[in-house]
């Protein structure tokens, strides 16, 4: 089985490499690269910010005729954002870092400024050293007077430092740490009262319910209580009595009075009762009439056989053999009377 990717090349016997022509290319050519903007930059033609670490297509080339330490240095070549006018930079070993060329501002940056101006500082100083012996003098009075000076305040601060490292730290610490664990061992003791608290109360809560049972058990059974639940209802027929529904302990029960069952089912037609108004009584002459035909005597009617007003009282002159057929005959007979 052949290799996946061959490494070893085959060459024909009459190989020769001087035969191969050699691509020669200009020193000063250009690659297209990938790289990020190196710093702020602002295009001049559009005022458009670039800002570090754009990326950009760019083109790249040596620079000819320029080495730093037989360092080559590289241009770059890239276009605005806005309004695609060339900008160059290149590279800047000495600094260790990147030269704006043209196309672009770089912005402010107050570092370099600094290190800059340092720089210039120290140098026009040597410069002044080397040909004046008084002023190398004077800079060195000066610079021991700046290093006492320096000296004092770090003596001060030294001492500032012994004044706070007398506090120990380690019993600072321990303190909170035991004033915690009282706080911790308090709240537990509170949420432990709580609970008995509110236990206790539920507990007592539930004998004073169970007290309330058996007090309401003993009131009921000292009660007398009826056989039977009273009824507030009474039949329709009960209005056709005297008796009226009397109300007695939140109850109200209608007294009915003992009467026959023919007198319930006719009823009274007394004055008292409740159809009193709407019964008008027969008058005496109309009573003179016999009460049935197998009774036709010649007598008058008296007043206990002639109508039936007033079968609910007594009467001794009445007939011992006047039935409940011929009262309801006589009944009848006297409505007619009176429709009439």
């Amino acid at each position: 089985m052949s290799e996946r990717k061959v490494l070893n090349k085959y060459y024909p016997p009459d190989f020769d490499p001087a035969k191969i022509p050699k691509l020669k290319l200009p020193k000063d050519r250009q690659y297209v690269v990938r790289l990020m903007a190196p710093f702020n930059m602002r295009c001049k033609t559009c005022g458009e910010y670039i800002y570090k670490g754009k990326k950009f297509n760019a083109r790249k080339e040596t620079v000819m005729n320029q080495l730093y330490m037989g360092l080559p240095i590289f241009r770059f070549y890239i276009k605005c954002t806005r309004c695609l006018a060339e900008i160059t930079f290149k590279t800047d070993p000495e600094n260790t870092d990147y030269a704006m060329e043209h196309g672009a501002t770089r912005n402010f940056q107050a570092e370099k400024l600094i290190e800059e101006e340092e720089k210039r500082v120290q140098q026009e100083r040597e410069d002044e050293e080397l040909n004046n012996p008084m002023k190398v003098l004077e800079n060195r009075t000066r610079d021991s007077k700046m290093e006492m000076e320096v000296l004092e305040n770090l003596q001060e601060l030294k001492d500032l430092n012994q004044r706070q490292a007398q506090v120990d730290f380690e019993s600072m610490l321990g303190k909170y740490q035991e004033l915690e664990k009282r706080e911790r061992e308090r709240e537990k003791e509170e949420d432990e009262r709580e609970t008995k608290d509110m236990l206790d109360r539920a507990l007592v809560k539930r004998l004073r319910d169970s007290d309330s049972e058996n007090e309401e058990e003993a009131s009921g059974n000292s009660v007398n209580v009826p056989s039977e639940k009273p009824s507030n209802t009474y039949n329709p027929t009960d209005i056709l009595t005297d008796d009226k529904p009397t109300e007695a302990h939140g109850a109200v029960t209608a007294k009915k009075a003992k009467v026959e069952s023919w007198e319930k089912s006719v009823g009274t037609l007394g004055a008292g009762g409740a159809l009193g108004s709407l019964v008008v009584r027969k008058k005496s002459t109309s009573r003179v009439k016999t009460t049935a035909a197998s009774s036709r005597t010649d007598k008058k009617a008296s007043p206990c056989a002639s109508g039936v007003a007033e079968l609910s009282t007594p009467c001794g002159d009445a007939p011992k053999e006047t039935s409940s057929l011929s009262l309801l005959l006589a009944y009848s007979d006297s409505e007619s009377n009176d429709s009439e």
